[in-house]
């Protein structure tokens, strides 16, 4: 898709992506001419066979893993699901064998992950499993004292999101995994259960480093449909030697551990979307940088009484590689570089939303995945803001398709609706 076919100016990329054409060209045949199942052994279907195990190859090379560590899921709810719920139920028999009734399961995570985890994890403790909310900083960083603190003998599981999709706050994955690692052979002298690390990275995807080896996760999750890629597609990252219970029981795909016959178009588009958008991480980190800064700059210059959700990047140095080229080092990075989030004090978001909407400029309130909530972002009120100013929050998110001046336009209509918006409601 190019921008010419976008009618309006798009800023939600952190909620959903067009998909490239790129992407959809290597998915086509396999919509129709190579329509067979992977798992027949006639000719049709080892043709659908080997692109989808040549799609788990390519997924796993880009994130230094091995094929045979890469689960093919429905996108990244799902993915994400298993990885929760496949882990806890391999310790069920804690919670019903008399002799370790006291070491029911106990999961740790923050209290700003995605409405997959929250609503995961919350089903669990229903049904007896033992969760902690790690707090965050007034910028969205996880409080990596708490979480320590936080350990138990009984803890089988932390899950920590890698990038924030409302505030864009970068958490320290590998900081909390080089420590996990040392708590583990602790662990491990004293006869406990070793720790697994499950990182929600579908915000991350195309932006930030995927290595899982220098991350050092056992589990992580991918979402295809943030990187240009095909909806309803994903992957799951479990380092070899886990064990994990299915979620969908069937003919034994994926490992057994998802059922169903394969989405083998979807995988092929998933595994050309992270490659295109790794090949050009870097460049398109540098540029994204600058028109985040620009805006950010813009609206807190020109429009009185906002305030910035999440830490500000500023300007990052950049270094050269190889190849001589201008890129910024991601662990620079506070914050995800097309991610912005505003507080417009006194003003109603979806007010503005909808206003903004009406002039051509699509913007997000809150995370997509709560459509239909009317509930202040849990996010926003975990880094400390209130209830209404929580509600008068807008999420700018940028990608590839966004341009300087799409941005310069958005600041000739943004101060006077906002000025307009807070008069209305003085009234």
């Amino acid at each position: 898709m190019h921008k010419k076919y976008l009618k309006s100016v798009y800023l939600d990329y952190a909620a959903a992506t067009p998909i490239d054409f790129r992407v959809q060209k290597a998915m086509t045949p396999f919509l129709r001419g190579v329509f067979g199942n992977p798992s027949s052994l006639h000719q049709e279907g080892r043709k659908a066979k080997l692109a989808f195990d040549q799609a788990r190859v390519d997924i796993a090379k880009i994130i230094n893993a091995k094929p045979s560590e890469i689960i093919f899921t429905a996108g990244g709810s799902e993915s994400v699901n298993l990885a929760i719920f496949g882990i806890a139920r391999t310790y069920a028999e804690w919670k019903t064998n008399a002799d370790l009734r006291r070491k029911i399961p106990h999961i740790i995570t923050s209290e700003i992950e995605h409405h997959s985890v929250i609503n995961s994890v919350k089903a669990l403790e229903g049904e007896g499993y033992k969760i902690t909310f790690v707090d965050v900083d007034s910028e969205g960083f996880i409080k990596i004292d708490k979480l320590k603190k936080s350990i138990r003998p009984e803890t089988v599981l932390i899950s920590v999101m890698y990038a924030n999709n409302e505030i864009g706050a970068i958490e320290p994955i590998g900081e909390i995994a080089k420590w996990l690692k040392q708590i583990n052979t602790e662990r491990e002298r004293n006869g406990l259960t070793r720790i697994l690390f499950h990182t929600d990275a579908c915000q991350a995807a195309g932006i930030l480093d995927l290595n899982v080896q220098r991350l050092g996760v056992d589990l992580m999750s991918i979402n295809g449909s943030k990187i240009y890629g095909p909806k309803q597609s994903g992957v799951l990252y479990i380092r070899s030697g886990i064990n994990i219970e299915p979620l969908v029981y069937g003919g034994g795909q994926e490992r057994g551990l998802r059922g169903g016959t394969e989405n083998v178009a979807g995988a092929v588009g998933l595994a050309k979307a992270l490659s295109l958008v790794d090949n050009h991480r870097e460049k398109e980190n540098q540029r994204l940088l600058s028109l985040s800064n620009f805006l950010i700059k813009q609206i807190k210059t020109r429009i009185p009484n906002v305030l910035l959700n999440g830490a500000e990047n500023g300007q990052l140095k950049v270094y050269k590689n190889n190849k001589q080229q201008q890129n910024i080092r991601h662990d620079q990075l506070k914050r995800l570089p097309n991610n912005i989030n505003f507080t417009f004090k006194g003003v109603e978001g979806e007010a503005l939303m909808l206003y903004l909407d009406a002039r051509g400029f699509e913007v997000s309130t809150a995370s997509a995945c709560s459509t239909g909530n009317t509930e202040a972002s849990h996010v926003l009120l975990a880094i400390g803001r209130g209830q209404e100013q929580a509600q008068s929050s807008i999420r700018f998110s940028l990608g590839k398709f966004t341009t300087l001046n799409d941005l310069k336009n958005l600041m000739k209509i943004l101060p006077k609706l906002v000025k307009d918006l807070r008069n209305v409601r003085k009234k």
